[in-house]
């Protein structure tokens, strides 16, 4: 007679890094939130620029303010080559830098973050950076970019054609630093674990898929 099996172990967590990257106006940040507020994960976009500006050897007064913070997110983007429609948040800065040197700056943050585990990384094209390493689930958040220019217009009060022009400099400007920091000459879906179309799928439902992935189910050893 067969022995009876010993029951299953749930809610493993089996990817303690989860990257959310995303097209400008998708909703990823939200997916984010959600995921990270679901695994009981730090929530981390903002303070990857925290991280980076202590790096760069900025003032603790610099660092905690939030707009000084900013104004250097802001002038790294300028020297990255990108917009700032490029991403919801602004992801990195000083000027004294010639580019490669802050995705140098930021792909170190970003793997410091994830040696610490437990934590949902939100942009800085983390997925990319963390892409082969064990424990990383690595998400896309797209969405057509026509939806995408009609959230950004209703979303900025703005005209459906002033928030397509932003979509289309975003997505320019993605792939221009992809290109240049990666040597991804096109971002493909096999760059990612998991891919979620937010034109259909709700912020919650899309979190919900990016739990399941990322909590495994195992059984015991005899």
């Amino acid at each position: 007679m067969t022995p009876p099996r010993p029951p299953l172990s749930l809610n493993v967590v089996t990817a303690p890094v989860v990257c959310i990257s995303r097209t400008f106006a998708a909703g990823g940040e939200d997916v984010g939130r959600r995921v990270a507020e679901a695994l009981g994960f730090r929530y981390v976009d903002e303070e990857i620029v925290e991280l980076a500006a202590q790096k760069a050897g900025l003032d603790h007064e610099t660092v905690a303010d939030v707009e000084k913070r900013r104004s250097f997110a802001m002038r790294l983007l300028d020297d990255l080559g990108w917009t700032a429609s490029a991403t919801l948040t602004p992801d990195f800065a000083p000027g004294a830098f010639s580019g490669e040197a802050e995705a140098a700056l930021i792909r170190a943050v970003i793997g410091e973050t994830a040696d610490q585990g437990d934590a949902v990384i939100v942009a800085h094209a983390a997925s990319i950076a963390l892409a082969g390493l064990p424990g990383v689930l690595r998400v896309f958040v797209p969405a057509p970019a026509e939806v995408r220019g009609r959230r950004a217009a209703e979303s900025a009060g703005i005209e459906e054609a002033a928030g397509a022009k932003l979509v289309r400099d975003s997505d320019r400007d993605r792939a221009a630093y992809l290109k240049r920091f990666y040597g991804l000459a096109e971002e493909l879906p096999t760059h990612y674990d998991l891919v979620l179309n937010a034109e259909f799928l709700s912020p919650e439902e899309a979190a919900a898929l990016v739990v399941q992935a990322a909590v495994g189910v195992t059984v015991p050893a005899d």
